[in-house]
This record gives C-alpha cells, structure tokens and sequence, in this order.
C-alpha cells in the first residue's frame, strides 16, 4: 500500500538548556531512526541545534504517533544517561504537524538551516544529518 503521511515533530530540551554535543546529536540520528522503524515510520530528515530536535518523518496510517514520539524522548533519554553520551532531558510535550508531500524539499532546507537560524545554538563539530535516506518501511 503506497501512503505519503509526512509529519514535522519538534521538541526541546528541558529549559532549553545546550544539552546536544556532536557524539550526543549522532547517537539521536541513530535512535530516532530506529525507533521510527520500529513504528512503521522513516525518517527522512533531522536538524538539530543544541536546545531543540526537528524530524520529519512518513507514517504508516496506522502507526501510533504518540506513542513513537514519546517513545523517542524517553528512550534517547534514558540510553543517552545509561551510555554516558549525554545528560539528555526533554520538556515535556511536542510540536507536530502535518506536512503536504509538496512542501517536503522546502522543510527539508528548512531543517539543515537550524544552525544558521539559531547560530548561538549550533553544534561544534557536529557536520548535521547526513545519514543515507533510508526508504523502507
């Protein structure tokens, strides 16, 4: 069954605080996609600053995004303290929309410019997403 169900999820650290270095932003590309897998979801798109992480992703009709989302906080979280990467902590909450399958190449651009959007909140060293789109589900 062909589905282009495109969501645009946000959500920030706890007290906005720069809690994403470059080896933590590399261990949540990983996670997020595999944990997006495990919800009959691909990610195709992450950016990221220090303070905040941007996905967009393609569902599967009937995946349950709540719980996938909470499922990317927590985990990232809890893996990232138990690995010693980082002391990752999120707000609560999310920002979600749907995104039209024409507007995807602008929010793609609009992801990778979050270091230039937010310059004081950039990762040192940390080149962006640059994980080979990966199309199963």
């Amino acid at each position: 069954m062909r589905h282009r169900i495109l969501f645009h999820v946000v959500w920030v650290t706890s007290r906005r605080a720069q809690l994403i270095d470059a080896p933590a932003a590399e261990f949540l590309c990983r996670t997020i996609r595999t944990l997006a897998r495990e919800h009959r979801s691909v990610v195709l798109e992450i950016g990221m600053v220090s303070t905040h992480v941007h996905v967009l992703l393609r569902a599967h009709p009937l995946a349950d995004l709540p719980k996938m989302i909470g499922r990317m906080k927590g985990v990232t979280s809890r893996l990232a303290k138990v690995e010693e990467i980082a002391p990752l902590s999120w707000a609560d909450g999310y920002d979600i929309e749907s995104v039209s399958p024409g507007d995807d190449v602008k929010l793609r651009h609009y992801l990778r410019a979050q270091p230039f959007r937010h310059p004081t909140e950039a990762i040192d060293g940390w080149p962006g997403d640059t994980f080979a789109l990966d199309e199963t589900v």
